[in-house]
């Protein structure tokens, strides 16, 4: 997760610190731009790929979200 959050916070420098529930998307952590750079990432951190025609946008609005769907993960309480 160490390196989700790196990702995120290297392509947003007004972020100082990056909660395990803000809307990333809403927020405009994770913008079109770097969505594709992202989702290499993530294959590269799993070793799967992921199948664009499969995402659901709501697998990518929180940390909790991207850590469970792809990192297999439990959301923080």
């Amino acid at each position: 997760m160490q390196a989700v959050r790196e990702f995120i916070l290297d392509r947003n420098p007004k972020l100082d610190k990056l909660d395990d529930d803000l809307d990333l998307i809403d927020s405009r952590a994770i913008n079109s731009l770097a969505f594709v750079e992202f989702i290499f990432l993530l294959e590269e951190l799993t070793g799967e790929s992921i199948d664009p025609e499969e995402l659901d946008l709501d697998d990518f609005r929180t940390l909790n979200a991207i850590g469970a769907r792809f990192l297999k993960q439990k959301a923080a309480s």
